[in-house]
């Protein structure tokens, strides 16, 4: 499909640039029949005994470091994308200064140093972390003086509400460099009247890279260069989803990277346990084989993100959604409000 069948005009002042007063007080536009404004703490009264709720328990790590390049006072920004190896000394990185950086650069951290080792056509870094440890003792220190990775149209540095309020409630998996920003909503509260109305609550992991954020760079979404994540849908969660689905019952995903999980574990016979990356590109006309429900954000103008919820909801009527919610102040992307999608309706 065109890409600019996905675009709608995002005010600046419709960005979120902090979280709602309290985790759980956003406001939640819910797509019946009808466009229903609503509140988030609603949610778990709105999800029917049976269901399966799957959340996305990855946690962001502290990927954005400050230092200075050795023997002067020049200043660099580090962001970490991937480690390479279990001792995660070695990082797939990306970085920013007033001088390029070159192979043998070396660089000066709250605590130890870095060093560049190579350097890609396409500028990614592969780095060198000193005198940080190895493995969790450097993940530790990661999390003591690396800054949390905002996303870029958060206008204003990272501080220490940032460092709860990117997190969600459930996150348990150290490796995202951005949050599943749907699971940020859901207070411990919520998980506890959901178990309590007979939902199943399940889980997958999925760890968010920077492509989350690429822009759609060509006219069909179809030769969109789609990024891949790392992704693991264990055996009890493949089960449990794979059953709900023979019954007939609600499979309600917490977010798009639930969405993207799942569906790239499913196939006609059911969900199966998946460990690996995933490239997959959903947009309308896709066939959903395992997720019926979905708890999600707004996002930004022609991206594969909102092309993704056009195929669950219907691109005409999500994009009614989206010009109901700008008018009425809704507030959008990741510290924004929340969309509640409780059956497909999709109008391709």
């Amino acid at each position: 499909m065109r890409a600019e069948l996905f675009d709608y005009e995002l005010p600046e002042a419709a960005i979120a640039q902090r979280p709602s007063a309290e985790r759980g007080g956003a406001r939640m536009l819910v797509l019946g029949q009808a466009f229903e404004d609503a509140v988030v703490s609603s949610f778990a009264e709105r999800v029917p005994p049976g269901a399966v709720v799957v959340l996305n328990d990855t946690r962001v790590r502290h990927a954005r470091l400050h230092a200075t390049r050795a023997g002067s006072s020049g200043r660099v920004e580090l962001f970490l994308l991937t480690p390479l190896g279990e001792e995660r000394t070695r990082w797939r990185a990306l970085g920013r200064a007033n001088r390029p950086l070159r192979p043998g650069a070396r660089l000066v951290l709250p605590i130890g140093h870095a060093e560049v080792e190579a350097k890609d056509a396409d500028g990614t870094l592969t780095l060198r972390l000193e005198g940080l440890g190895e493995g969790e003792a450097l993940e530790q220190a990661l999390a003591g003086f690396g800054h949390v990775p905002l996303p870029p149209y958060v206008k204003r540095p990272d501080d220490v509400e940032d460092a709860a309020r990117y997190q969600t409630v459930f996150s348990r998996v150290l490796g995202s460099v951005a949050a599943p920003t749907a699971g940020l909503h859901l207070t411990e509260a919520h998980l506890t009247r959901l178990a309590a109305r007979g939902v199943t609550l399940a889980f997958v992991t999925l760890h968010v890279g920077l492509g989350t954020f690429r822009p759609v760079s060509t006219e069909d979404l179809d030769q969109h260069p789609m990024h891949a994540e790392w992704v693991e849908v264990p055996s009890a969660t493949a089960q449990v989803v794979s059953q709900a689905v023979h019954d007939g019952r609600q499979v309600v995903a917490v977010g798009t990277t639930v969405v993207r999980a799942l569906e790239s574990a499913a196939s006609p016979e059911g969900v199966a346990p998946f460990l690996g990356e995933t490239r997959l590109l959903i947009q309308p006309g896709y066939r959903f084989r395992a997720v019926s429900s979905l708890l999600t954000n707004f996002h930004m103008p022609k991206s594969t993100l909102l092309a993704l919820v056009s195929a669950l909801a219907g691109r005409e009527r999500l994009l009614a959604a989206y010009a109901h919610a700008l008018a009425r102040g809704y507030r959008f992307l990741s510290y924004g409000d929340a969309m509640w999608i409780p059956e497909r309706l999709s109008d391709g």
